[in-house]
C-alpha cells in the first residue's frame, strides 16, 4: 500500500428545513455572510480545520476536512454553533460524502506521453498544452486520477477512502505492467 495523503473531504447534510441566514449572521459572531458574493453563510473552524457553508435551504456543506474520522465532529460543531443561538436543527442528520481528494507520490519521473498511448484510450485525457497532467477516468470506481510527470498523483471524485486506495493501487499496477514504474 502506498502512502496516501487526504487533501480534502467535502460532505453535506440537511440540518433544517430552512435557515434565516441574516438572523444567523447577526447571531453568530464569527460567521461571514455576503450574499452578493456567495449565497451561503460561512463559518470557519480550526479543529478540525473546516469551512462550513450554510444555505437558506437548510443544507450544510463542510469542506477542508482531512480525516474521515473528523466528518461527524465537524457536522456536530456546526449543529452546536447554530443551536447555541436558539435555532433548532435536526437530530442525527444523514451525512453524505460528496468528494474525497487524496494524493500520493510514485517517487519517479513519468513519461506521460508513453503512458497516455498505452492506457485504455477512452479513459485518458492528455493535452499538455491545456493541462500539465494526464487525466485518467476510472469509471468503475467513479474517480479521476491526475497523473503528473513528477510522479505525483491526485485522486478526486471518490466517495469512500477505499475507492481512493483501490484506484491508486490499480494505477500503480497498470504503470508497473507498462514498465514505467
Amino acid at each position: 500500500m502506498m502512502d496516501l495523503n487526504v487533501e480534502n473531504i467535502v460532505v453535506s447534510t440537511q440540518l433544517a428545513k430552512e435557515f434565516d441566514l441574516k438572523q444567523l449572521a447577526n447571531s453568530i459572531s464569527d460567521a461571514k455572510y455576503n450574499p452578493e458574493e456567495f449565497p451561503g453563510l460561512v463559518i470557519n473552524f480550526d479543529i478540525p480545520k473546516t469551512a462550513a457553508l450554510i444555505f437558506s435551504s437548510g443544507k450544510v456543506v463542510c469542506t477542508g476536512i482531512k480525516r474521515i474520522q473528523e466528518v461527524n465532529t465537524a457536522i456536530n460543531m456546526v449543529s452546536k454553533k447554530i443551536k447555541c443561538v436558539g435555532v433548532s436543527v435536526y437530530d442525527n442528520p444523514v451525512v453524505d460524502t460528496q468528494n474525497i481528494v487524496a494524493s500520493t507520490d510514485f517517487n519517479k519521473d513519468l513519461q506521460l506521453n508513453v503512458i497516455a498511448n498505452e492506457l485504455i484510450q477512452e479513459n485518458v485525457e492528455y493535452e499538455p498544452e491545456q493541462f500539465p497532467g494526464l487525466i485518467y477516468k476510472m469509471r468503475d470506481v467513479g474517480v479521476e486520477l491526475l497523473l503528473f510527470s513528477s510522479g505525483k498523483l491526485v485522486c478526486t471524485g471518490a466517495k469512500k477512502i477505499e475507492d481512493v486506495s483501490t484506484a491508486i493501487e490499480t494505477m500503480k499496477d497498470n504503470l508497473t505492467s507498462l514498465g514505467v514504474l
